[in-house]
């Protein structure tokens, strides 16, 4: 390959929008105003691990011809594809797992580009320039991590190692009301959700704010919701305070909060960004327990935001089998890893190798759990 020219910026604050956008698309999660809200509310930077180091390739005419959201990571926190393992092996054999280079949307286990390509010749220089960064600053890895399925060809022509993963998506197959979409479902399973929805919702009230909508007062009583359910599942919130402000400022009627309010007061709440043809649930949390009504605001409330603006699919976050029976449906997501010690390499080859076979079997039996009617008879 020819030599590639690359440039490291100190955050992607320092770029200007248009020139990382042009690159970027519709994914919420990589474009300008998410990762320069994380940066701007103290999210990354700092202390937190999480140092932004992103990428450009510059094509001939001067112009970014590739961009890539990068972070020098000192810890595995808030990457939702483990290598917890894989750092333990890496110190038992006498090396330092941390730093590695990560190339990633913090703290959002959700899948887009990686390679950010206003030109698709790109990638491969691109690649190049992210394993060069790795071998010159002495990284011990890059990782890829959610890889669209298109640019894991460009990653696996390159010698990364590829590694497989499940989500669970809900996919719009043109329904016109939620009905439509229960009526494609087993009656079980179709009774068990209205019962579930009923008993969500009992003496509550569900609002969908977007854009102005959403104040102070709102981002106050998601701020509470959010800690609670940081504080529970990893101990610490990995975003601030000002974060949430700040991307309702600067993604406008891409952002979607579904509150559920007793006597008017919030009692808990989930947060969506809105896609070209996604709805991302992100965060969700509540300050009092009620039966379903994780299931209701990050589910059930997520499909009917769908279907309303016709988009085609939901991804609900992170794992979960609990999802299959809601509707949502298991998905291959994937990773890409690059490890320039031999055998460092040989070892995590074999473990991918192994986890993949594994991996690729379970979606098989999962696939057979989804709770859609068989052989079409009538719904009832």
């Amino acid at each position: 390959m020819t030599a590639v020219t690359a440039r490291l910026a100190p955050g992607v604050s320092s770029i200007p929008a248009a020139e990382w956008d042009a690159c970027a698309g519709d994914n919420p999660f990589v474009g300008h105003a998410f990762l320069a809200a994380l940066e701007a509310s103290g999210s990354v930077g700092g202390r937190t691990g999480w140092q932004p180091v992103p990428l450009i390739v510059d094509g001939d005419d001067g112009a970014a011809a590739a961009v890539a959201p990068a972070y020098v990571k000192t810890h595995s926190q808030g990457e939702y594809v483990f290598d917890h393992g894989w750092a333990d092996a890496w110190s038992r054999a006498g090396g330092n797992y941390y730093p590695k280079l990560q190339v990633a949307a913090p703290f959002s286990p959700v899948p887009g580009p990686r390679l950010l390509l206003c030109d698709p010749a790109a990638g491969p220089k691109l690649i190049a320039a992210l394993e060069a960064v790795t071998d010159q600053h002495g990284l011990s890895s890059a990782h890829a991590t959610f890889v669209t399925p298109e640019q894991v060809p460009l990653f696996e022509a390159a010698g990364w190692l590829i590694r497989e993963g499940t989500q669970f998506h809900w996919r719009n197959r043109g329904y016109a009301t939620f009905d439509d979409f229960l009526a494609t479902l087993a009656s079980r399973k179709r009774k068990a959700i209205r019962k579930e929805r009923a008993a969500a919702v009992d003496g509550l009230t569900i609002r969908h704010l977007t854009g102005a909508e959403i104040g102070p007062r709102e981002w106050a009583a998601f701020w509470r919701f959010y800690q609670d359910t940081g504080n529970r599942k990893w101990g610490q919130p990995y975003l601030t305070r000002a974060f949430f402000p700040l991307l309702g400022e600067a993604l406008g009627d891409r952002v979607l909060l579904i509150l559920a309010e007793r006597d008017g007061v919030a009692v808990a709440g989930a947060l969506n960004l809105i896609g070209g043809d996604t709805l991302y649930g992100r965060y969700w949390g509540c300050t009092k327990e009620v039966p379903f009504l994780h299931f209701e605001l990050c589910y059930y409330q997520a499909i009917d935001a769908a279907i309303a603006r016709g988009l085609g699919t939901v991804e609900a976050g992170a794992q979960g089998e609990h999802k299959l029976a809601r509707g949502y449906e298991p998905v291959p997501t994937w990773s890409a890893h690059y490890l320039p010690d031999p055998g460092f390499r040989a070892a995590v080859a074999d473990f991918v190798a192994r986890e993949r076979a594994a991996v690729e079997q379970e979606q098989a039996y999962l696939g057979e759990l989804t709770p859609f009617r068989r052989g079409g008879g009538a719904a009832c």
